[in-house]
């Protein structure tokens, strides 16, 4: 990996829309005055008086759990942005980067649905790259097919659905030579066996890292995603998210888990034990054409017919997602790693499956 900053083309402010770049963003009361005492008589947002746990609106800026953060991820606070979910940190980067109607962006499928999505919502182009054979950026093609209107490139490492890392030599190429942003989107990036690509953000200015704390932190129900990236791209994308955007309730619970980081290790270590089990079970049924390498906490598995094992299983009661109609993944099955039990139930199932 690169130790210094390599010379690139990217220009943050020629990268970020007109609109944006002389916006005024609004102003909270909890803006104007932080929460710093506890014996402040706070009169300024027109909140209900009357104590109850969550009658006051929450941080807008998130610091305490931006530090928590920072202390797990080994960045700064100021190099984090948080959002309802990484799904609206993908959001918040489209609308601040891309022009509707004339910008675009690149995907590599099979990968995860909701890049192609928040495009369309945001009236921006799609330019796909299908990943290769052993589901790896084509990179000549990549860089062919981009041009002075492209803006982010969506790279998912562990990809979503097939579970494997991007090959780090590919991707460094491509944070050297794409003029816009990479975003490389790492919500998997726990079950994995190398480190997080935040360690580069000094390196590449165009690197943007999204996580979650859906996954490995088991914190879905409470939608809590993040961006890891420079302060000049927190500073824009800060402008335009609304005031209260995660609630009291989620950065509470997620501070709980951040803080009691021995019980998220122990969670983590199980799934992964859970994946290798599961791997060898589903290797040796005859139905079953290839598993998949996982760095993920899923397996994509190709079977003989995906519709009809998908159907055998959901009679069952075991639900799982057909992937087949994504390119490259003609009749395959994604398993979510379950607990022991689930885990161990859903094994004797397919054993008993009819042909």
């Amino acid at each position: 990996m690169s130790t210094a900053p390599v010379k690139t083309t990217f220009e943050l402010e020629k990268m970020v829309r007109p609109s944006v770049l002389k916006l005024q963003p609004y102003s909270s009361a909890r803006d104007e005055f932080s929460t710093g005492s506890e014996e402040m008589i706070f009169l300024d947002a027109n909140e209900n008086p009357f104590g109850t746990p969550i009658n006051r609106y929450p941080d807008p800026y998130q610091k305490k759990l931006k530090e928590a953060l920072a202390t797990v991820r080994g960045v700064d606070p100021e190099q984090i942005l948080i959002g309802n979910g990484s799904d609206e940190v993908l959001d918040l980067l489209f609308r601040v980067f891309c022009e509707p109607g004339e910008a675009n962006v690149i995907t590599l499928p099979p990968t995860y649905g909701m890049y192609e999505v928040l495009a369309g919502i945001n009236n921006v182009e799609v330019r796909s790259v299908a990943l290769d054979e052993n589901f790896q950026p084509r990179v000549d093609d990549i860089l062919n097919i981009a041009d002075e209107n492209t803006r982010i490139l969506f790279l998912c490492s562990p990809n979503n659905p097939t579970g494997n890392l991007m090959n780090a030599s590919r991707v460094k190429r491509l944070l050297e030579q794409f003029r816009g942003l990479v975003v490389i989107d790492e919500a998997y990036i726990d079950f994995a066996q190398v480190k997080s690509w935040a360690k580069e953000l000094d390196v590449f200015p165009n690197l943007v890292i999204v996580q979650t704390l859906s996954k490995a932190f088991a914190l879905a129900g409470a939608r809590v995603g993040y961006a890891i990236t420079s302060p000049g791209i927190i500073g824009f994308l800060n402008k335009i998210k609304p005031p209260y955007n995660v609630n009291q309730l989620s950065q509470d619970h997620a501070l709980e888990v951040l803080n009691n980081p021995a019980s998220a290790r122990a969670l983590l270590k199980s799934l992964v034990v859970e994946r290798s089990y599961l791997t060898q079970q589903l290797e040796v049924l005859p139905f079953v054409k290839k598993v998949f390498p996982s760095e993920a906490n899923f397996l994509l598995i190709r079977v003989d017919d995906a519709g009809k094992r998908y159907t055998q299983l959901l009679e069952k009661g075991i639900v799982v997602r057909n992937r087949s109609s994504l390119p490259g993944c003609n009749q395959t099955l994604r398993i979510t790693v379950g607990t022991p039990e689930e885990n161990r139930q859903l094994v004797t199932i397919l054993n008993q499956l009819p042909e």
